[in-house]
């Protein structure tokens, strides 16, 4: 079995939103509403699993670092602290010491809404062991423009601090959700630019995805691409979305010369439509097993999860 990394996963906020809406209280370990809960992140040979901090922007402004910090709570209580098998990844260099049996679990921010303009609470999440840091969601906020913004506006002042410190603490800046200015900025400022889940703008005309000339410039800045799993970024609202159809944006990025760049963010818990025979963590050798029939094992094994290890390593 070929060991996966997959880059981004709503599970925090799906397992907060049950507890908040007094609906259920979702068991990691096993809970079915759970894309990646444990069980299926073994079944799928899932090694690493970076798990967002991910808040809606229906919350109020004011509330939004307490629905962060109790995120952080969950993901501390019940991913790591229930589970001894699941280790809490808070330096790049811990990934080289996972045991057979492992599974690395790293803290990530999908928008920077709950800072505000406070960067001593950027501090008190870099110490809580937040790795990637996403500016925004799709709307706009403090630090930038994100693809639902019509204004289109790119990185604000506190934005580019934001990436400063990222910088100096070895901190990747994430793309994905931004809009295509501050995408243009993040390559310009960031020294470890990643998308975290997207696609190619080429093959489906998405705002989520990113253009040919924003991967080239992407891939020559030494950044990451991790392809994102739902149907919608892949060719929008067919039926029918096969393993085949996401393959098709690898091939194309492999053609724009990003073959060692290229990972799985596949989104699980915040996605409501499925890749067939992809529809949750435990089926992640599917994907594999028909990458094996067009790639060699090692360029296999590069997108499943060591072309994202070198990439950190260097950091």
């Amino acid at each position: 079995m070929i060991k996966i990394i997959d880059t981004h996963c709503d599970a925090l906020y799906k397992i907060q939103m049950a507890r908040r809406e007094k609906r259920c209280d979702l068991d990691f370990r096993t809970a079915n509403e759970l894309d990646t809960n444990l069980e299926r992140l073994k079944q799928g040979g899932v090694s690493v699993q970076l798990f967002a901090i991910f808040l809606e922007p229906s919350i109020p402004s004011d509330e939004m670092w307490e629905y962060a910090l109790e995120q952080i709570d969950i993901f501390q209580e019940e991913v790591i602290g229930k589970n001894p098998e699941m280790k809490h990844i808070k330096a790049w260099s811990d990934l080289d010491g996972l045991s057979d049996g492992e599974i690395g679990a790293i803290l990530t921010l999908e928008g920077a809404e709950p800072i505000g303009n406070d960067l001593t609470k950027l501090e008190e999440l870099y110490e809580e062991g937040i790795m990637s840091i996403g500016l925004t969601w799709n709307p706009a906020n403090l630090c930038a423009d994100g693809v639902g913004e019509s204004r289109g506006a790119g990185l604000t002042t506190l934005g580019k601090e934001v990436i400063q410190l990222n910088n100096e603490r070895g901190v990747l800046t994430d793309i994905a959700h931004l809009s295509m200015a501050g995408v243009d900025d993040v390559l310009k400022l960031a020294d470890y630019p990643f998308a975290s889940h997207c696609n190619a703008r080429a093959l489906y005309d998405h705002p989520r995805n990113l253009t040919d000339d924003q991967l080239k410039r992407l891939f020559e800045k030494g950044g990451h691409v991790h392809v994102v799993l739902y149907p919608a970024f892949i060719q929008g609202e067919k039926e029918a979305t096969s393993i085949d159809d996401l393959i098709k944006h690898i091939d194309h990025l492999v053609s724009l010369g990003g073959e060692k760049q290229i990972g799985f963010g596949s989104d699980f818990d915040g996605i409501d439509r499925f890749i067939t025979d992809l529809e949750d963590a435990s089926q992640y050798q599917n994907l594999i097993n028909r990458l094996l029939d067009k790639y060699s094992e090692e360029q296999v094994k590069g997108f499943a999860h060591e072309n994202f290890l070198n990439f950190v390593r260097n950091i």
